[in-house]
């Protein structure tokens, strides 16, 4: 049976229980900026990937009651839980807003980077292809040492500095061993360069001249690995320390450089055609040159950002090296499980980014155009949008209380910021999965005006195939942090097997019935079915480590959202019509019909929740309606 919040009816919780909702709640603003040794415990997590969030019920106050003495929810107003429940609502409201708005000015900045790559080489062709190979290869690698390193050992041991009487030395340990070690990986891999391109573009499909300009892009663009590693390590000091806006906005200095350099590039060289460039013999040294260089400068930019950052916040760091006292001989018994199952998960990306490029490659040869691995990154790319808009920005705020909770052994509040995280994230998720099916078409063209017709056509299928998994997209975030703050790799593992081999089989099997031009959909729709693999699989295993997860809410919050989506997907699918919303003749006329479908959906979607009486709507909105008041 799944335990209720206030299950012991008003009782007392025990003393420690309390004293662990009390860090758990308040760590990120009991933070004493410049404090050398006495920071308050506040945790860290990413927040990359990265709107509004729930606030606290009622109009403006955050204790207000409903006339019959209860919370909105219907829980005793006088309990422990609820008395702090305003509180974490509140909390989560505001941080989680505060950085939602640096993400927003990020993703806008971000979009119009896109534009430019676009117009620059194209979303489809060789050129396309091979750009996208060498930039996701820092990606990928950085995955492997954020969820080996970062997030396993890293992100704990942060938290435990900050509880420590030498806090600043074991911070200054920790910070000076990272950065050297990133440095080093990433000098060897941009040697091991060949080798790595090798591994994505297996198959005769590729050309010797293909694979090898991917590789010159790879080595211009792997270093940025190194930045990657120094701009997360430092956002989780500052998330630590209750500072989440620089984190957000960071990557907007990322999308600055890159703009001056895509728009240098396109007044040297003008934008790339509408069905990409397959000619390699019409691509010279310096427009490689430029491309990959500002990639990298622009990845360097952003990790400069969160030093002055951190240095404003009053924390100096000194360069201490040195292993002893900084905990990691704790944290390494879950590296290697943890390692394990980020292994298995760029296998899977290995495998699709394979699959996809020889499908586009043997299009190329046959004078077609189809989705190849650039197509499905500029899918992902729109995918993304919601989830780091909104979703990230809750599962950021409330993580580190979370982990606090773990650590104080305060179940009942680890439960209850989950409930509220899982709620909170269905709210968003669900509507955007809607959006993304209904609206693929013009809403690819909004976005990328730079795309013709051809590459439109590419990538909307794609990012309709992927749009329902973005409903389990963010709770399997947050259930798999949760994962790493009970310092439990094996489970990880596990269910990361069997999610890439779910990945696998369904596109291999795809592939071998679907005609080329369809496998980038099957990619999306393979990558779509994993993420349910594994968030109903961590879910759970959560639910036994916690002895319940609030299901039975937490499900009525998902239902209710999929009746709302059902209905204003309706309504969108009939205004799209009605506007030949697939007449791509215009970057006006897609916008038009972009802005109205989706109106006429959030209208339906809030409608259909208020009639339903879904209460974390409201909580949705009330620290957005309370800015516009004031």
């Amino acid at each position: 049976m799944t335990p209720a919040r206030n299950a012991d009816h008003g009782k007392r919780p025990p003393r420690h229980a309390r004293a662990g909702r009390r860090r758990g709640a308040g760590a990120s603003s009991s933070v004493r900026p410049g404090a050398e040794s006495g920071m308050a415990a506040a945790g860290a997590v990413p927040g990359a990937d990265e709107s509004a969030a729930p606030a606290p019920p009622g109009p403006d106050d955050p204790g207000h009651e409903a006339p019959d003495g209860t919370e909105p929810g219907g829980e005793t107003a006088g309990s422990a839980a609820s008395a702090t429940d305003g509180v974490r609502r509140a909390r989560l409201g505001r941080s989680s807003l505060v950085m939602s708005l640096g993400t927003a000015a990020s993703r806008a900045s971000g979009l119009v980077r896109s534009m430019l790559l676009v117009a620059c080489v194209g979303a489809t062709g060789t050129v396309a292809d091979a750009f996208d190979i060498g930039n996701k290869l820092p990606n990928m690698l950085f995955a492997l040492i954020s969820a080996g390193l970062l997030q396993a050992v890293l992100m704990p041991q942060i938290l435990r500095a900050m509880n420590a009487p030498n806090s600043r030395v074991r911070l200054d340990k920790l910070i000076s061993l990272s950065g050297l070690g990133l440095l080093l990986l990433t000098a060897l891999l941009v040697v091991a360069a060949p080798l790595i391109v090798l591994g994505f573009t297996l198959g005769d499909d590729w050309t010797a001249e293909g694979r090898h300009l991917a590789v010159v892009f790879a080595y211009w663009c792997i270093p940025q690995l190194f930045f990657y590693g120094l701009y997360m390590l430092l956002g989780q000091v500052l998330n630590a320390r209750g500072k989440f806006g620089a984190y957000g906005i960071a990557p907007v200095a990322n999308n600055v450089v890159s703009l001056l350099g895509f728009g240098a590039f396109l007044l040297v060289w003008g934008r790339a055609p509408d069905r990409g460039i397959s000619d390699l013999s019409a691509w010279s040294t310096s427009e490689t040159t430029v491309m990959g260089a500002t990639a990298t400068l622009g990845i360097a930019a952003q990790a400069l950002v969160l030093v002055f950052a951190l240095r404003s916040s009053g924390f100096g760091w000194r360069f201490r090296l040195g292993f002893r006292g900084i905990g990691l001989r704790s944290a390494s018994k879950i590296v290697g499980w943890t390692l394990g199952a980020v292994v298995l998960e760029q296998v899977g990306v290995l495998y699709l980014t394979n699959i996809l490029g020889q499908g586009a490659q043997a299009a190329v040869r046959a004078g077609e155009v189809t989705a190849g691995p650039a197509a499905y990154t500029q899918a992902m790319t729109i995918y993304l949008l919601p989830h780091s808009l909104v979703v990230v920005s809750i599962i950021t705020v409330l993580f580190p209380r979370m982990t606090a909770a773990v650590h104080a052994g305060d179940l009942d509040a680890v439960r209850s910021d989950m409930s509220l995280g899982l709620r909170s994230a269905g709210i968003f998720s669900v509507f955007s999965a809607a959006v993304l099916v209904v609206l693929a078409v013009p809403l690819t063209a909004a976005l990328l005006p730079t795309l013709g017709t051809d590459g439109v056509g590419a990538i909307a299928p794609v990012l309709r195939a992927m749009a329902v998994g973005i409903i389990a997209l963010g709770a399997t975030v947050m259930v798999r942090r949760m994962y790493f703050a009970f310092e439990d790799g094996r489970s990880i593992f596990v269910i990361q097997v069997i999610a890439t081999v779910s990945l696998v089989v369904a596109l291999w099997a795809a592939v071998s019935v679907l005609p080329v031009e369809l496998w980038a959909v099957a990619a999306g729709g393979s990558f779509a079915l994993s993420t349910w693999v594994s968030v109903l699989l961590r879910i759970r295993g959560m639910r036994r480590k916690l002895h319940g997860i609030d299901g039975p809410r937490v499900m009525r919050l998902y239902v209710r959202a999929t009746i709302g989506a059902v209905v204003a997907g309706g309504l969108g699918w009939l205004v799209v019509r009605l506007m030949d919303g697939t007449d791509l003749t215009s970057w006006g006329h897609a916008l038009l019909v972009t802005a109205a479908g989706g109106l006429v959906m959030l209208a339906a979607y809030v409608g259909v929740l208020k009639l339903l009486r879904v209460r974390e709507l409201d909580d949705a909105l009330a620290p957005v309606l309370r800015r516009l008041r004031r």
